[in-house]
């Protein structure tokens, strides 16, 4: 007789695809909404994209369970019932997005021997007005770069971004911005097009997406309907 044995796993992952595009005086954030697992869709209108800061957003794809796990954390650190920043009280200003960015590096990194299953990308607006973009790993190893994909649809998006935007190398000197020189308006219609192609080869990614724009006049949200199926 064959010995049956249960498999468990604390981990599940929920799908989903994160982009984010940084610019001269803009940062373009992008999430699809579905959430499933298996080939079974969980919701259809689940949003990906947490807002840390003022300047500083924060979109995460894998186990949403764990996601929403270091949300929490991340606000019990810096967050008084989600208004004022007890960052603000000590140095009078709001944390700046590279700041913000270590900082989830470390928190990451505290649960390194039983990870978050996240896969953050957090973007925003650095102390120059400037875009800034940081790309993570599950143990809070993170690089500033120009632009960046996590998720299921990441390694369809990934290859269509090198191409249209060729980054420099982090290793050239002298160093080089990491931003891309595409206006707004021209990130936005990339990351639709990005997501729209991603959506009919990736079963995880789909429903709706949304995109949230950060620039120097504040923060707004657009939607484009993708395929339902």
């Amino acid at each position: 007789m064959t010995k049956q044995q249960a498999n468990w796993s604390p981990y599940d992952n929920n799908g989903g695809t994160c982009v984010a595009i940084a610019g001269a005086d803009y940062c373009v954030i992008a999430a699809d909404t579905r959430m499933s697992t298996g080939y079974s869709i969980l919701s259809r209108d689940y949003s990906k994209i947490f807002q840390l800061a003022d300047k500083s957003l924060m979109a995460s794809s894998g186990f949403q369970a764990d996601v929403r796990a270091l949300q929490k954390v991340l606000a019990a650190r810096h967050l008084v019932s989600y208004l004022s920043f007890i960052y603000q009280h000590q140095h009078n200003k709001q944390m700046s997005c590279p700041a913000m960015a270590q900082l989830l590096s470390n928190t990451l990194y505290y649960k390194r021997f039983f990870p978050y299953y996240a896969f953050n990308v957090l973007g925003g607006l650095d102390s120059e007005g400037k875009g800034c973009v940081f790309t993570y790993d599950a143990v809070g190893s993170y690089e500033r770069v120009g632009y960046s994909s996590q998720g299921s649809g990441a390694t369809l998006i990934t290859p269509f971004l090198d191409n249209q935007l060729k980054s420099p190398s982090p290793l050239l000197l002298p160093a080089k911005d990491a931003v891309t020189p595409l206006s707004e308006s021209e990130a936005i219609d990339l990351v639709k097009t990005c997501f729209a192609s991603a959506s009919e080869r990736d079963i995880y990614t789909g429903d709706k997406l949304e995109i949230v724009i950060l620039n120097a006049s504040g923060i707004r949200r657009e939607y484009l309907e993708l395929r339902k199926d």
